[in-house]
């Protein structure tokens, strides 16, 4: 066996499938590309799926890739066993309709095997079949494999439900009796069972099969082959790693760790290599992700990443570092990864900074929900009670990111338990909640095997004209059917040549109408999309009959394509513009290019302001009144990046590319369809600005006759607002409004001081209501209020007045209820503080709060509570 880094391996095995006319795919973002079904990728081939269920058929068949991936179904496991991350990466080898059984099993061991790659020592290796594939079992004899070391497993077949599926083989490495977890005689000692030793290295599945809604098996039209070998595990092996996490995969940010940390080593003791170890894996997790465009927050992978960055934190604690400290170990993944991922390391400063706001966050929450865990155990006490609702525990993990594991440290040092099995109810329910959330999308479709056969050559001419004569009908597919002619009703057709646009990167499909050699319409065409072998698939409206091999004169909308390709100019300027004002990490996140609008997302932590939206804006429309020629320049994909042109992340390109020149101002790889010069689009004007979910912005804008039109309703709304305010000139308008804004705040300072002079009217009344309750002078009242800002008048009143000990104050406030406790000097020497006061009456108002030692508030949804919280404050006086 060879000896290699982690990086060589990655090469070593993409180098070879190379060397079998595979093409490289590169890794795609993970976060998955119009794919409901996915949160993450979370697989190699999750990024192929429109491959594999026929929807494009690839320009080569034969695929391979080092695919990095994200699982959080089981983050629990994460340290505390050995082959467990929820970022990885997954090495594979695709055939999509191209070869079968017999290459792949033969390249497989050529690869583990052969002095020229990996060199395994054969013997070292074993083999899992399905029990049914005898063609595998033989295949695999074939290859010299003995067979005292193949083994038939009725778990390997692959099934997702409906859609692919076949039987599959595993290759296992033989770690060695010495590692061996089990007894000789255990059921599971076998290269496949739950046991240490036999560690699998990779999965060969064999797509055959079309699994269908009715539960059938049937032959797939096209059969595939899609393999995974885990890279983290291969390199354990390669490198004689007792776990994944002693490779040079991760011993770099451990050991960075290591010196962060208050004087920890790893390797010292089990609990501290558990917290090591996740602070390994999710450091390379989220610096992926955020690289990615994913940002922490409270919903979807969001929260995913929320959770990763806290659970590191609480990690990092039980280590002694008290401080923000994962964001410093970015640098550490980035120069890991450097040699296959070099963005890394080029938006360190962006990922860091993500990261450390993140932490910075965490810091504040987690004080708030000690408080709240604090209060919660004052409650079980106060209740005579020894356990802790599982339902506050879910909402500690919920809402403040404390693990199951760190409420039950804190409840039990109170001498309390923590009731688990109500906790996992609310993870179920969490869970069911996100199941339903992702509906029941197919994971991967069914092939269309008649769209799949067609292969018939069809040129898009569109570029430069508005229409195309002489194109030969060469298709006619009617209710799932290929058929020669057609009189009426919808059908999908395709032509050898076309100038209708297939909607593609955000623009949507030209629309127009088919004509026969008379010029009379025989066909609407009302949308465009590409056919599985890339041809422009019409879907039209039939209204005269339609014959294949005949000729046929398409028309595109000349108007609507104008205000189409204006607009996606427009999009290209706006990219720029929001690099050029906001900062080279942003990027595009998504586009929408219609004739009557175009809509455009981008990657920001926070909001555009209204001074950084106008300096867009104006940059956008200097560049369309420059008249700048925008030219289209054809070339190979390697070309276009050393020109500078950016390309969106997860598009696939081909050989030869369009590049988009503006001038010195724009380059983008982009096969739509664009303005000649800027000056078509007349005038560019932004109409909202708003989140699209987290660290995603959007703008929504017009140009041209839109754009106008905009300018044109706004006028008309200022005109209004100058009659209804009675100026002469539309300029006095801002003037008038600030005149009204100074009346109403003279007037409202009018309202407060009446306001004023009623509470401590009411004060005097309340304050002079005090009571004895134990060794304690107590007021206590529900004040005819409206809020806290009036309860703690009548606290600054009490206490200038000082003829109580204690003050409790509730107020209604229609649906809400408000609570205030004060304490003087005399209450906090004996013990008694307002803040712990409150914390223990608040939950009679189905509420919670905190303050100081001599002031503290609370806030609550039971006003009918507060009488009880009034009582509850006397009970604990006494």
């Amino acid at each position: 066996m060879k000896k290699m880094s982690s990086a060589q391996v990655r090469q070593m095995f993409l180098d070879f499938f190379k060397t079998k006319g595979h093409t490289i795919e590169p890794s795609a973002s993970l976060i998955p590309q119009n794919d409901p079904t996915l949160l993450w990728i979370n697989s190699g081939v999750a990024t192929l799926k429109k491959y594999f269920d026929g929807e494009v058929i690839p320009k080569n068949p034969r695929l391979t890739s080092a695919q990095k991936s994200i699982r959080t179904n089981d983050i629990e496991n994460v340290g505390r066993t050995a082959r467990h991350q929820t970022f990885f990466e997954m090495l594979g080898n695709f055939s999509v309709g191209d070869y079968f059984k017999d290459e792949a099993i033969a390249w497989a061991w050529e690869l583990m095997t052969s002095p020229k790659w990996f060199d395994f020592d054969p013997e070292k290796l074993y083999i899992t079949v399905y029990p049914k594939d005898t063609t595998a079992y033989d295949l695999w004899i074939k290859q010299g494999v003995s067979p005292d070391h193949i083994f038939k497993d009725e778990d390997n077949f692959w099934d997702i439900g409906v859609g692919p599926s076949g039987p599959d083989s595993e290759i296992f490495f033989d770690r060695g009796q010495e590692n061996n977890d089990v007894a000789e005689n255990d059921p599971e000692n076998y290269p496949g069972g739950e046991n240490a030793r036999y560690l699998e290295i990779w999965n060969i599945v064999f797509s055959q099969f079309n699994h269908l809604p009715d539960g059938r098996f049937v032959d797939q039209p096209h059969k595939n082959i899609d393999t995974g070998m885990g890279l983290e595990r291969i390199v354990s092996v390669i490198q004689d790693a007792p776990t994944n996490f002693e490779t040079d995969l991760f011993m770099p940010i451990i050991q960075a760790t290591e010196k962060l940390s208050a004087n920890k080593h790893y390797a010292a003791n089990l609990e501290d290599d558990v917290a090591f170890k996740i602070i390994a894996d999710h450091a390379r997790a989220v610096t992926f992700a955020i690289g990615d465009g994913a940002i922490p927050s409270n919903e979807g992978r969001g929260y995913v990443l929320r959770r990763l960055i806290r659970r590191a934190a609480l990690n990092g604690q039980k280590l002694g570092i008290n401080h923000e400290f994962l964001y410093q170990l970015v640098p550490v993944v980035g120069k890991i990864m450097e040699s296959y991922y070099p963005e890394i390391l080029q938006q360190k400063d962006f990922i860091q900074k993500v990261i450390r706001s993140e932490e910075e966050r965490f810091a504040k929450t987690l004080s708030e929900g000690l408080d709240l865990l604090n209060a919660e155990i004052a409650q079980v006490k106060a209740n005579n009670s020894a356990v802790l609702s599982g339902q506050a525990a879910f909402r500690l993990f919920d809402t403040y990111g404390f693990p199951y594991e760190l409420t039950v440290e804190y409840a039990q040092e109170q001498g309390l338990s923590v009731d688990k099995d109500a906790f996992n109810a609310e993870m179920e329910k969490q869970k069911t909640r996100a199941r339903q959330a992702r509906g029941h999308q197919q994971s991967m479709g069914s092939q269309d095997k008649l769209l799949m056969s067609i292969k018939t050559p069809s040129k898009f001419v569109g570029y430069d004209r508005f229409s195309s004569d002489q194109c030969t009908l060469k298709n006619i597919i009617a209710h799932d059917q290929a058929v020669d002619q057609i009189a009426e009703g919808s059908a999908q057709l395709i032509f050898d040549q076309t100038p209708f646009y297939a909607e593609m990167g955000g623009q949507v499909a030209d629309v127009g109408v088919v004509k026969d050699s008379n010029g009379e319409i025989v066909a609407q065409v009302d949308d465009v999309q590409h056919a599985p072998n890339g041809q422009n698939l019409h879907f039209v409206t039939v209204q005269a009959p339609l014959t294949i091999n005949e000729q046929y004169h398409l028309e595109i909308d000349e108007t609507f394509r104008k205000k189409v390709r204006r607009n996606h100019t427009a999009t290209h300027l706006l990219d720029q513009a929001l690099r050029n004002v906001l900062g080279p990490h942003t990027h595009q996140a998504g586009s929408l290019v219609e004739p009557d609008y175009l809509r455009f997302d981008f990657t920001s932590l926070e909001k555009v302001t209204a001074q950084q939206l106008a300096q867009i804006e104006q940059i956008v429309n200097e560049q369309i009144w420059k008249e700048i020629p925008v030219e289209t320049i054809e070339t190979d994909l390697d070309s276009a990046k050393k020109m500078g042109a950016i390309a969106l992340f997860d598009d696939k390109y081909g050989d030869q590319v369009r590049v988009v020149k503006i001038g010195d101002f724009s380059l983008e790889l982009c096969g739509g369809t664009h303005v000649a010069n800027t000056a078509e689009i007349g005038l560019f004007k932004i109409t909202a600005e708003a989140s699209t979910g987290a660290g995603v912005r959007r703008i929504t804008a017009v140009t041209s006759q839109e754009a106008w039109q905009y300018y044109e309703d706004q006028m008309s709304t200022l005109t209004a607002v100058k009659e209804q305010l009675k100026t002469a000139q539309t300029k006095d308008i801002p003037a008038k409004v600030e005149q009204i804004n100074t009346e109403l705040k003279t007037t409202q300072r009018q309202l407060d001081n009446l306001q004023s002079k009623l509470v401590q009217q009411q004060a005097g009344n309340i304050l002079d209501q005090v009571e004895q309750v134990g060794q304690w002078s107590l007021t206590a009242a529900i004040a005819p209020v409206k809020d806290m800002k009036e309860l703690r008048q009548i606290a600054d009143d009490w206490k200038n007045k000082n003829n109580s000990d204690i003050l409790v104050l509730g107020a209604k406030n229609d649906a809400k209820a408000n609570l205030l406790v004060a304490v003087d000097e005399k209450a906090i020497t004996a013990g008694i503080t307002a803040g712990n006061l409150i914390k223990q009456i608040a939950p009679k108002i189905n509420g919670g709060g905190g303050g100081r030692d001599q002031l503290a508030q609370a806030g609550g949804k039971n006003p009918a509570g507060l009488q009880d919280a009034i009582q509850a404050a006397k009970k604990l006086l006494n």
